[in-house]
């Protein structure tokens, strides 16, 4: 039967040639071999063909289950490579950039970028001396960063602050910005007319006064440097003697009088002659006596704006030395002495480090600086080391000199055995 099976032709199946086939006559019953084969096999080929087809369809039943398990498979493995980002983007997030000079600022710190030190007073600007007076008046943390002058805020000026990233500019906007921010108003128990007469004398002093004060230094370079006996090669931050730096100083600012110039004939205060200016400023002083009259500060018993203002200006004729001569410093000092009064009580309001300050030209002599240990701590320190390096040694020597005691009395107890026995 089987040899019958593998003659067959592998095209077609003798019961597909039959249907095909309908007209040809059947075999003679002579071929028994024939006529049997076929019906017998017939079966077995439908058997074998089905069993192929059934496999077929097994395997592609099988192939499409391994292409879905494959997708699944994929599926799971997209939605996770594509949430890996999100996760990642979402736990490091890109640092952010401050486009200020103090990278490594801590926050909520105040840095104050002015003028450097001199031995006659904090700064030689009074818009500074403001900007730190009211700082250290309403208590607020600050840092002076000792840029030794290099550094201008974005609109060409100092004073400017950083605080956490952001830069502000100018004294005023300064002080308003951060009296929002840490509601520290010193004008809060004003009534509106006193609010008025501050903000009218405050012009006065910042428009008026200290340009009055300005065109005496342009005119006068040499005496800004002995008058307040300005170190150039500390301001600056260079290792040339002072005294190069000095004539390069009054080079440099006297081709900048030229622009001075301009710039106070372009106030109005600068076309007047000497003699005038000086007038104006003994005006400004006189009617700055008369609002402060006998009392401490201008508005009663606690500073104000107007007070920080007024001693960041004045504070400029009060500690010029008196070396020079200055008539609108000796007219502040014989006519108004209640201003005196008024600067020495702010200075020591606010400036307790005064005299460190100006000694040592500290920026930042209101930080507390971490204590030295003392060389008493340092010396018991040592001896207790000492003491316990030598506890080991010293019961060593004991051990050795009781040997050496006992090794000499039994040499002598020998030596009088060996007398005794002669």
């Amino acid at each position: 039967m089987a040899s019958e099976v593998a003659q067959l032709p592998a095209e077609e199946t003798p019961a597909v040639a039959a249907a095909e086939k309908p007209e040809e006559p059947e075999k003679p019953a002579a071929q028994p071999a024939d006529s049997t084969a076929a019906p017998a096999a017939a079966p077995a080929v439908e058997k074998a063909s089905a069993e192929e087809g059934e496999a077929d369809k097994k395997d592609e039943a099988g192939k499409q289950d391994k292409q879905q398990q494959q997708q699944d498979g994929e599926e799971p493995k997209k939605e996770e490579a594509a949430a890996a980002p999100v996760a990642a983007k979402s736990e490091a997030p890109p640092a952010q950039k401050f486009n200020v000079h103090k990278t490594n600022f801590e926050k909520d710190i105040i840095y104050l970028y002015q003028f450097s030190r001199t031995p006659l007073l904090p700064s030689l600007s009074p818009y500074c001396l403001k900007v730190e007076t009211w700082l250290r008046l309403v208590g607020l943390k600050y840092e002076n960063v000792d840029h030794k002058m290099r550094f201008r805020s974005k609109k060409g000026q100092l004073p400017f602050i950083e605080l956490n990233g952001e830069e502000i500019a100018d004294s005023a906007i300064i002080i308003k910005e951060l009296s929002s921010k840490y509601e520290k108003n010193l004008d809060s128990g004003l009534t509106a007319e006193q609010r008025n007469v501050s903000y009218a004398t405050i012009a006065m002093l910042e428009n008026h006064l200290i340009w009055i004060i300005f065109y005496w230094r342009a005119k006068y370079p040499d005496n800004v440097l002995k008058g307040y006996k300005v170190n150039l090669q500390h301001a600056l931050g260079l290792r040339l003697p002072n005294s190069i730096l000095n004539f390069f100083f009054k080079i440099t600012f006297g081709r900048k009088w030229f622009q001075g110039t301009k710039k106070l004939k372009a106030h109005g205060i600068g076309v007047h002659s000497a003699e005038e200016i000086e007038e104006f400023g003994k005006n400004d002083l006189k009617v700055l006596s008369e609002m402060l009259d006998c009392k401490p500060f201008f508005f009663g018993d606690e500073p104000t704006t107007l007070d920080v203002v007024a001693f960041a200006v004045l504070s400029q004729l009060h500690y010029l030395s008196k070396d020079i001569a200055y008539p609108l410093r000796d007219y502040m000092t014989e006519k108004c002495p209640n201003l005196i009064g008024h600067v020495s009580r702010m200075k020591d309001k606010c400036f307790p480090d005064w005299d460190e300050i100006c000694t040592k030209l500290d920026l930042n002599a209101h930080i507390p600086k971490p204590e030295p240990e003392t060389k008493e701590g340092k010396e018991g320190g040592e001896q207790e080391k000492s003491n316990e390096q030598e506890g080991p040694e010293g019961d060593k020597i004991e051990k050795e000199l009781e040997k050496d005691k006992s090794n000499e009395k039994e040499s002598t107890e020998e030596n009088k055995e060996k007398e005794e026995t002669k």
